[in-house]
């Protein structure tokens, strides 16, 4: 497989998500810092075989021109801020392309909501109108003209937040809308564009209007409001056909709605109303009251009416994830037999992961009373694929980590089932990797799914059990549940004390940081006294073994200081806290997660909570 392209020695290009007539959107990486982008790259050289004039010099000053208009806009958009508007991080060029670089949004693009969503909620369309047109505010404000509002640059997220995209690239190609429309390369979509940029006039936020009218008559009516079999035809009735009203298409439609994409798809500017303010304001009565409850869990499709409905809400509770029984057989994944609800996943990287086919039932005259084994050849690739994991987190790419085991994991599940060793290393990665990341949330699940997985084969005393056991419960901590921390603390310490007392360990300092964990939430509980007693012995055990001038001795001294300030009431000391010490996360030895080195199972010590 051949390296990946990297863009200005930093972004690299993992998987093409979009393209269209002047460049390519790919999901990327960027190597500095480790985070999801997206890369827009565009076309020069398409661009200055529409519009250069003969000759060599006319082409050379027309590609500087672009350039700079191009540069220029990125730096004007970059400056908008507004939750509804896709972050601008960087743009530049390389090898004959413009590329620009932006936030990678997470969720459905409105056409693939449009389409899995038949009919279309009449008050998610007005939900989603709404949205864009707070967006739009702030963009034409500027001002700037968005030019290709359409479906497929609107992107809805899993909370309902709906977010614009293609901003820059749009107002770059139209600063000279005439030049680039007579040479046969207008801006925008057909199916979405205003009259006035149909004839290469000059647009203006009046023609984001039209593009939105026509949005909600297809969110709404299910079909765009004029059709055409070419793109010359489709712009001929955008220029003469009056659009159909919608409650003829669909009765339900309240009538001022209707009015309302009337009025948006007038063909002359001055007809339709002013500005977005306008529009949101006869937007506003059909828009949903806000709930007096918390917002439920999310669903699978994403309810662009959250927003109003649960206005500024914590995000909920994730489902809490239930491991399968040890004996239980992993049932095999649904066949596709039909348009599937789309995984609202960020993009993954492309990386050459084999993976085995599903096992296709053969027919068997007489049944088999011995069970049938495992493919060989799945714990095989199974162990490639986490290969390739330990290669990532040895290049400390926990970016794509987090995103190759998401997609690895359902996989090796439905394959092998929760309790075999591949299997229980990629999680192992997983959760390491987001508990690395300070995703504290979503490792909780996978730590105790691994510990149950593990203490089901091995028993619950296992290392590895109890290990997955403390992760879990310095998530727990980390996410402010202290009660539940400290009570899975204490289980644990009687735990490992038998472990001690069995002669199976000869470490105590595991025993030793639980303590210590367990006497720094108590404090922060308030239970002062109990706090300082149990500390107090500790640091006598922690100096017998360690020495008085060892770190952790010195540490635990100084929790106790202000224990006593407290006890004493000798000045007013902030209590210890009880947060986990610091830990360099990146410190992961990639040994413990290399299959190739370490063996089956590899889940070795994890840093990143303050337990060993």
């Amino acid at each position: 497989m051949s390296e990946p392209r990297v863009i200005d020695g930093r972004y690299r290009l993992a998987e093409k998500i979009g393209h269209g007539g002047m460049g390519q959107v790919w999901a990327a990486y960027d190597e500095r810092l480790d985070r999801r982008v997206a890369v827009k790259l565009l076309r020069t050289d398409l661009l200055l075989a529409a519009t250069a004039e003969p000759g060599t010099e006319n082409r050379r000053s027309r590609g500087d021109e672009l350039r700079r208009r191009f540069l220029r806009e990125c730096r004007i958009t970059a400056a908008l801020d507004h939750p509804g508007l896709v972050t601008v991080f960087d743009a530049g060029e390389q090898d004959g392309e413009l590329y620009l670089v932006m936030q990678r949004i997470p969720g459905l693009s409105l056409a693939d909501l449009i389409a899995e969503e038949d009919p279309f909620p009449i008050g998610w369309a007005v939900a989603v109108a709404a949205q864009i047109c707070a967006a739009l505010a702030v963009v034409h404000a500027v001002p700037v003209v968005h030019r290709d509002l359409k479906p497929s640059n609107v992107m809805v997220r899993e909370d309902g937040r709906v977010v614009l995209l293609d901003l820059g690239i749009a107002t770059a190609l139209d600063a000279d809308a005439t030049r680039l429309t007579l040479t046969g390369v207008p801006v925008g979509s057909p199916a979405y564009m205003a009259p006035e940029q149909a004839l290469a006039t000059v647009a203006d936020p009046r023609s984001d209007l039209y593009a939105l009218g026509c949005m909600l008559h297809e969110m709404i009516a299910g079909e765009a409001p004029f059709r055409a079999p070419t793109a010359l035809g489709l712009l001929h009735r955008h220029l003469g056909e009056p659009p159909c009203p919608l409650r003829e298409l669909r009765p339900e439609t309240p009538a001022a709605l209707e009015a309302l994409v009337l009025d948006l798809l007038a063909k002359q500017p001055g007809d339709r109303p002013a500005g977005v303010q306008q529009v949101y304001a006869r937007l506003l009565p059909l828009l949903p009251e806000a709930a007096g409850a918390p917002q439920p869990r999310y669903v699978p499709l994403p309810d662009p009416t959250r927003p109003y409905r649960y206005p500024h809400q914590p995000q909920p509770a994730p489902v809490p994830a239930v491991p399968a029984p040890a004996s239980a057989v992993p049932p095999k994944p649904p066949v596709a037999s039909g348009p599937q609800s789309p995984v609202r996943r960020e993009p993954q990287p492309v990386r050459s992961v084999p993976l085995a086919p599903q096992p296709q039932p053969q027919p068997q005259p007489q049944p088999q009373p011995q069970p049938q084994p495992q493919p060989p050849q799945a714990e095989s690739d199974l162990t490639a694929a986490c290969a390739d994991l330990a290669d990532l987190v040895t290049a400390r790419r926990y970016a794509e980590v987090i995103d190759l085991a998401a997609r690895l994991l359902p996989r090796a599940r439905a394959e092998l089932g929760d309790a075999a060793p591949p299997v229980r290393t990629i999680r192992a990665i997983y959760a390491r990797t987001l508990l690395q990341e300070g995703r504290y949330r979503a490792a909780l699940p996978e730590y105790r799914v691994l510990a149950a997985t593990v203490a089901a084969e091995y028993g619950a005393r296992h290392p590895e059990a109890l290990d997955a056991r403390r992760k879990a419960a310095g998530c727990l901590e980390h996410l402010g549940q202290g009660p539940e921390a400290r009570a899975e603390y204490q289980a644990l310490l009687a735990e490992y004390q038998a472990r001690l007392d069995a002669g199976l360990d000869t470490d105590p300092e595991p025993a030793l940081e639980l303590r210590e964990r367990i006497g720094l939430l108590a404090a922060a509980a308030g239970e002062v006294e109990e706090a300082w007693q149990g500390l107090l012995q500790l640091l006598f055990d922690r100096e017998r073994r360690l020495g008085p001038h060892h770190p952790d001795v010195r540490r635990l001294r100084q929790s106790l200081d202000q224990l006593n300030a407290r006890r004493t009431g000798t000045g007013p000391v902030a209590p210890p806290t009880a947060g986990p010490r610091a830990v360099d996360p990146r410190a992961v030895d990639p040994r413990a997660v290399d299959p190739r080195v370490a063996g089956w199972p590899a889940p070795g010590p994890v840093p990143g909570t303050g337990v060993r």
